[in-house]
This record gives structure tokens, sequence and C-alpha cells, in this order.
């Protein structure tokens, strides 16, 4: 069972190195074959030279363009290059723990999806009052929005069996920051098992206006093409779906 591990980046050059030595000395304690698939998402600073030369093993690949697209866009970059029977998202930052890494894996045998949730009972959270308000907040409108009853969908973890994803794949196209909310909507749709575990955060930055904004704007789209023009649902098992908006959200 192979493992395939993807961590988009934008502009964590202070971040990548120590990011991708911890998850490949995690991956490392497995008994089994893995990829690292390191997408440098058009990143204005060093992080594609830092990747590139953090280690010098064939399982660790760092791909990249040069326009920044998005978090979204770097997660479908990465996944349509993962080959993995088992596939890992995770975040650049370090401010998501490695450490339970091997119990979402393990989750897999039971569910199609294993996600991280700060709201978990185990869950050792560190961040910001505002921001613990604001996540919260987001929740309650991805649920009213979608139906997708998870605790949390935007802590940066997340385990999919292989087959899951590349179902998944094609239905997705939020470039930013809600196309984990995409993701779980589509993986709702097509009636997939979702296991939330504990995790161990530290959060330190606030989201700006912009962000806010523009996560908002997304959700708006994919509640458009899921309540409106149902357009999930008619593409479900369309393996060329990728969605062309009619609006530009």
């Amino acid at each position: 069972m192979k493992i395939s591990l993807i961590m988009p980046a934008y502009n964590k050059e202070e971040h990548i190195a120590e990011s991708i030595l911890q998850v490949k000395a995690k991956l490392d304690q497995f008994a089994q074959p893995y990829e690292i698939i390191v997408v440098n998402d058009g990143s204005a600073d060093q992080t594609w030279k830092v990747a590139s030369s953090v280690v010098s093993d064939s399982r660790v690949k760092v791909l990249g363009y040069e326009r920044n697209q998005g978090k979204g866009w770097a997660a479908r970059y990465g996944l349509r290059y993962a080959s993995g029977d088992m596939v890992v998202l995770i975040d650049s930052d370090q401010e998501v723990s490695v450490e339970g890494l091997k119990l979402y894996l393990k989750a897999l045998r039971n569910a199609d999806i294993a996600i991280a949730s700060k709201r978990h009972p185990r869950s050792q959270v560190n961040t910001p009052v505002l921001r613990r308000f604001l996540s919260y907040g987001f929740n309650v409108v991805v649920q009213i929005a979608t139906g997708v009853r998870l605790s949390d969908t935007q802590a940066g973890l997340k385990a999919i069996r292989g087959q899951a994803i590349r179902r998944i794949l094609p239905m997705l196209s939020v470039k930013r920051y809600a196309y984990d909310v995409e993701l779980l909507a589509v993986a709702s749709l097509l009636k997939m098992k979702v296991a939330e575990l504990p995790v161990k955060i530290h959060l330190k930055a606030l989201f700006s206006a912009r962000q806010i904004f523009r996560i908002l704007i997304d959700l708006m789209g994919i509640t458009y093409r899921l309540r409106v023009k149902r357009w999930y649902q008619k593409n479900l098992d369309n393996p060329n779906a990728n969605y062309k908006p009619i609006l530009r959200w």
C-alpha cells in the first residue's frame, strides 16, 4: 500500500525544509513505500529553491508553476501526480503535527476519508480566540449551505483512499481556501464515509478581511453548484466533469 503525501506551499521558505524533513521522518517509520509531492504554488520567495535542495531522495518530488493559483489549485495539481493507494493532504507551515499520521492511515481501513478536527474532544488546539470564533462560525455556515455535517472542514490534514480521491478529483474546481469544503461536499454526495480524528495544531496568524471575503465567495460558488444548478449531482460519475463556471466566482 503506497502512500502519496501532498504538500501545497506558497511563500513558505522559512518552513518548507523542516516540514519536508518532519513528514519524511514520520513516513520512514512505516514499512510502506511512499512519495512526498511538494507543490510550489507560484511562490514569490525561495520556496522552490529550498524545497528542491533540502533532501536528495527520489521519493521527494517538487512540482510547481510560476503564477500563484491558490491552495485548492495546488492540491489538485499534486493529486494528478499522486500514485498512492492512500493520499495525504497536509499544510506546509508546520502548524499541524504529523505525530498522529499513522492513526489517519489506519482509519482508512474503515473509512474513505479521515480528516483532522479541531473540535474533536482529544484535539490539542492552540489558536487565537478570534480565529477560533471565526472557524466555528464558518463551520455553521458550511453546514447550513452545503449540508456537510462535520465539525471541522478546514484543518490542514486529511487522508483519503486513492480510489476515493480519484473519483472526487474531476468534480473539484475551487482554487483557493474552500477547496476542503468542496471535496467533502462531493464525498457526501457519493455517500463516502468520513472519520473525524484528533489533531495537535498551533495556529498563529489571523485571517485577513480579504481572506474571509474570498473564502465566502468560494463557499457561495459551491452552494450555487450544489443547491441551484445541481451540477455536482448531474456529474457524479463523469470522469471529465471539470466544472467551467458561467459566473466568475
